[in-house]
């Protein structure tokens, strides 16, 4: 357990961070002083970088103390154990092992509850060298970390191995590719560790939902200044289909005379859809924006031979059998693509039940999945498809001159120094702030499909030869 070269190597590297941060503060006092301007120096223009110089340092530093900070957690608990007595009863080293967590909330302030799943974090996120090593060195946050320790609970010692080796070692076989994990924004992060254990998990995700949907509830959670939230707890493809269509009647209704915003006409929609209000009946005759949603699909899983996850735009992956469901079952707002066997790669978009924009937009939405601006996380179907080089500049309308972004950060780009990379058929593109700091492209964490027991990547000629028939219908 703990961090490849000991303690001190991470208080060294603390050190450097603090002498880096000196450093800057005393370049600030000497530009504040007024002595930069003698030497040509845009005064303001290094003060407001020297604070995103000390803003980064900052993010590294709190990294570097969180590696710490865990390993003393989790040391200590260790050392706890290692002090009990061989022939304590259970009871008591239940008791040693809550004193502890008692000792480590009143420490840090926090309760025992949080002081129970810190030790639990920590312990797990100590279990994994590449985790520790990478917050250790400040190359993500904590909250980073404690992603990996959320995703890998349940998983086997050999299965959270395989996880973490995809995300963390560049060697590996199928690497995840693009972004690394300290450059993704933490809930984008989420998203891409999710989908590798959903495919990956021990038990399949058949099972895994059957028990979920025995789970399905209503919550009701009142809230202050007289509000409430109501949640439900449901199939996904049922909870994005609500989402989808309160979304589409809430674009309806927008307009010169609808002051209302997207955020408050959507729960306004769905009470009055679920109160039978009298504005239920006008909401039907609002003309709604078809809300085009992707079903990504393994071919094999189509057509029923393996139960391999599918992905829901704008969900994750879901069952194999939900997926079918949808794309056969006259769903008439979702859009099946479907996936080469060999490398996991897009290989056709459905033509079914209605007619979408053009073709390489559909393309672009599929490659990017999201506004490719770094960090954001909008998937709605507002976002446009951009040039990224100006047509006026004599850009071209091709897959690496094309990317989506949200009308927001379409705005900024239009209007400010930020600056696409070019993209290619299969990656968006990365981009460059002002100051000159790159941003890499969050990719897809495509791999091959599963192959049905029996039949070998190597055998597959003929197979693929009925495949693509099959596709071609």
């Amino acid at each position: 357990m703990g961090i490849s070269g000991g303690v001190g190597v991470v208080l060294a590297s603390i050190d450097a961070s603090v002498a880096a941060l000196d450093s800057l503060n005393s370049e600030d006092s000497f530009l504040a002083a007024g002595a930069g301007a003698c030497a040509g120096v845009d005064v303001l223009q290094r003060r407001y970088e020297i604070r995103l110089e000390r803003l980064e340092l900052l993010a590294r530093l709190e990294a570097q103390l969180a590696a710490v900070k865990a390993r003393d957690v989790a040391e200590g608990v260790e050392f706890q154990q290692a002090v009990t007595p061989p022939d304590a009863s259970v009871q008591d080293r239940t008791y040693a092992d809550m004193s502890v967590v008692e000792e480590i909330a009143g420490v840090l302030t926090i309760s025992s509850g949080a002081a129970g799943a810190l030790v639990e974090q920590s312990r797990r996120i100590c279990s994994l060298p590449p985790v520790m090593n990478a917050l250790a060195a400040g190359a993500m946050s904590w909250q980073h970390a404690r992603i990996i320790a959320d995703e890998t609970e349940g998983l086997t010692s050999g299965g959270a191995a395989s996880l973490v080796t995809h995300f963390f070692d560049p060697a590996a076989p199928n690497p995840a590719r693009g972004a690394a994990p300290g450059e993704l924004v933490p809930s984008r992060f989420r998203a891409k560790v999710r989908g590798w254990r959903e495919r990956h998990h021990p038990e399949s995700i058949e099972k895994r939902h059957a028990k979920g949907v025995a789970g399905r509830r209503m919550e009701y959670t009142p809230d202050r200044d007289g509000m409430a939230w109501i949640s439900l707890y449901m199939p996904g493809d049922t909870a994005r289909t609500i989402w989808n269509r309160t979304t589409a009647t809430a674009r309806g209704l927008q307009g010169p005379d609808e002051e209302r915003t997207l955020t408050q006409l959507r729960p306004d929609i769905a009470a009055s859809l679920l109160l039978g209000a009298g504005t239920a009946t006008e909401l039907s005759e609002v003309p709604t924006p078809r809300a085009d949603v992707l079903v990504t699909v393994p071919v094999f899983a189509l057509l029923g031979v393996t139960d391999e996850p599918a992905v829901l735009d704008g969900f994750g992956p879901i069952p194999a059998s939900m997926a079918r469901k949808l794309v056969a079952g006259g769903a008439d707002s979702f859009y099946r693509v479907l996936v080469d066997p060999r490398d996991g790669a897009p290989l056709e978009i459905g033509r079914k039940n209605y007619r979408l924009t053009a073709a390489i937009k559909r393309w672009i939405r599929m490659r990017d999945t999201k506004c490719t601006f770094p960090g954001c996380t909008n998937r709605t179907p507002d976002n446009d498809t951009d040039h990224l080089q100006a047509w006026e500049h004599s850009g071209t309308t091709g897959t690496s001159n094309l990317a989506q972004l949200c009308p927001k950060h379409h705005r900024l780009k239009h209007h400010s120094r930020w600056t696409p990379d070019r993209a290619n058929k299969n990656e968006p593109p990365g981009w460059t702030s002002p100051t000159g700091r790159h941003y890499n492209a969050e990719h897809q964490d495509s791999e091959p499909t599963h192959w049905p027991p029996g039949i070998l990547p190597a055998q597959r000629s003929p197979l693929e030869q009925v495949l693509l028939q099959r596709l071609a219908t």
